[in-house]
């Protein structure tokens, strides 16, 4: 259940350039302790920069992030996610010459102490038996489903506070998407807050618990998913690019 009263992240006012480009334009907004906040809108409306933003991989041009009361606007990403955050990249960017193993291992390596890391490799096992079966293959010739969930459980490997997903539906079959929101239900339910960035739409704002629209860099708007799933302003987002 989403804390209102505590936020675990807030935005404020949010510049990220590239060059001349501005791809994020001043926006706000924050995420309760134990919610899922669902980061909306057509490709190219500033969603994964603000999400590499909060992450600390790309700089912030102005504006400020806060994430479990601390600012974090010029920390590093290393920094972040020492601090309790963790991340799913856009396209997984799991080691592909690595084993499914040892893709875990070098996660537990930066994040905890040996005999730590062990016993979270050997939850993210039994969390995902498939991975177990798998443990000893290379990570590139795994499914793009199970590939999903190898860069969920190296996230996980730091038992973070927040996670940060970008796109984790994107280029998966329809039974792995209903996988892999199903496993984004339990992790929220285990208290584990969430920013997610999804392209659809329809599942996002079936389990968040806030969802933010954005627009050309923009927010066109922010509120409950019940009020935003019939709303033209979500309509109008997707197609403004």
């Amino acid at each position: 259940m989403a804390d209102q009263m505590n936020p675990i992240l807030e935005v404020e006012a949010l510049d990220v350039r590239y060059g001349p480009v501005r791809a994020v334009r001043g926006i706000s907004f924050g995420l309760s302790t134990g919610g899922i906040t669902a980061l909306l809108g057509a490709n190219g409306a500033g969603k994964s920069s603000t999400l590499m933003a909060i992450a600390g991989v790309v700089p912030v041009t102005s504006g400020r992030v806060t994430l479990f009361g601390h600012t974090t606007t010029k920390s590093t990403p290393d920094a972040i996610v020492r601090s309790g955050v963790g991340i799913c990249p856009e396209g997984r960017r799991i080691f592909a010459s690595l084993t499914v193993e040892e893709n875990l291992i070098v996660a537990g390596t930066a994040l905890a102490t040996s005999p730590v890391a062990a016993k979270r490799r050997d939850e993210m096992m039994e969390r995902f038996p498939i991975l177990g079966e798998r443990r000893r293959q290379l990570a590139g010739l795994l499914s793009g489903g199970e590939q999903q969930m190898l860069a969920v459980a190296r996230a996980l490997m730091g038992a973070p506070r927040l996670l940060l997903m970008d796109e984790p539906s994107l280029g998966l079959a329809p039974q792995m998407v209903d996988t892999i929101f199903s496993i984004i239900e339990e992790l929220q339910n285990e208290g584990i807050s969430i920013l997610l960035v999804e392209q659809n739409a329809a599942l996002a704002l079936e389990v968040a618990s806030h969802a933010v629209v954005m627009a050309n860099g923009e927010i066109a708007g922010q509120g409950a998913p019940s009020d935003l799933a019939s709303d033209e302003l979500l309509k109008s987002a997707y197609l403004a690019a």
